[in-house]
C-alpha cells in the first residue's frame, strides 16, 4: 500500500517505507503523506525494502516486532539494509537499532543494530506511567522557548554512547522518576536516527521533516 504526499514542483519523490509489522506504523505514514515529495510506503515483506529509500521502525513491541521479522524472513534483510539505508526508529525501533539492550525480557532482545548505542528497555514503567516532555532537539526547535512535545510510552532511554560518531540530539530537560534530567533520547549516526519518544502521535511533523532532509541529503550524494 502507498500513499503520497502533494508535490509542490518537480523533485523527485522519496520513497520512506514504515515497517508495518506491529505498533504504531499507521501514524507515521498519516504524517509523511502530509508531507510535500514523500510516498510512504506500508514494509511487510523483505521484497518491499528494494522498492523504498529509507526505512522508519515504529513503536511498538520491540520483541514482537522482531520476532515476527524473523517468522516473516524479513530479519536478515532488515539488517542489511539499516546497515547502509537510511533508517529512523521510535521507541521500540530505537531499541531494535541499538547495539546493546538492557533490562530484556527473558530470552533476551534480538535486534538490527547500527546505533552504537547502548539502551534500557522500559525505562520509565508501564504504560500507566507515559507522559510527555517538551524538548529542545538538534536541527528541529530552533530557539530557547521553541520545544518539540514528545511523547514517551513505556519508552526506553538511551544510557551510553559507545562511538565518537553518534550525535546527540535530545536530552530530557527535567527529571521524570529515577531517571535524571539531561537522560540522552535522541541521536544520529549518520544514516541512522533513534527516538525513545513518538513524534508519530503529536500533530508536530519537524522531526518527520528532518528525517526526509537526510534521506534527500543522502540520495544526491549518490547522483
Amino acid at each position: 500500500m502507498v500513499h503520497t504526499g502533494e508535490s509542490q514542483d518537480n523533485t523527485q519523490q522519496v520513497r520512506v517505507g514504515v515497517l508495518a509489522l506491529q505498533g504504531a506504523f499507521l501514524e507515521h505514514v498519516n504524517i509523511l503523506s502530509r508531507l510535500p515529495n514523500v510516498t510512504a510506503v506500508l514494509v511487510r515483506r523483505k521484497e518491499h525494502l528494494s522498492t523504498i529509500d529509507a526505512l522508519i521502525i515504529p513503536g511498538g513491541e520491540s520483541t514482537t516486532i522482531a520476532l515476527v521479522a524473523e517468522r516473516s524472513g524479513l530479519l536478515n534483510s532488515l539488517k542489511d539494509f539499516v546497515q547502509t539505508k537510511p533508517t529512523w526508529g521510535t521507541c521500540a525501533g530505537l531499541i531494535l537499532l541499538a547495539n546493546e539492550v538492557n533490562k530484556t525480557k527473558k530470552g533476551g532482545q534480538k535486534v538490527l543494530g547500527g546505533l552504537d548505542i547502548a539502551v534500557n528497555r522500559n525505562q520509565f514503567g508501564s504504560q500507566i506511567d507515559s507522559f510527555e516532555a517538551r524538548l529542545h532537539f538538534a536541527h528541529v526547535t530552533t530557539s530557547d522557548t521553541d520545544l518539540f512535545p514528545a511523547v514517551f510510552i513505556r519508552a526506553p532511554i538511551i544510557t551510553s554512547i559507545n562511538s565518537p560518531d553518534v550525535t546527540v540530539l535530545a536530552k530530557l530537560e527535567h527529571s521524570v522518576g529515577q531517571t535524571d534530567a539531561s537522560a540522552v533520547v535522541a541521536v544520529q549516526q549518520g544514516h541512522l536516527l533513534g527516538t525513545a519518544f513518538h513524534p508519530e502521535l503529536t500533530d508536530d511533523d519537524r522531526i518527520h521533516r528532518y528525517f526526509v532532509q537526510i534521506v534527500t541529503q543522502i540520495l544526491n550524494e549518490k547522483l
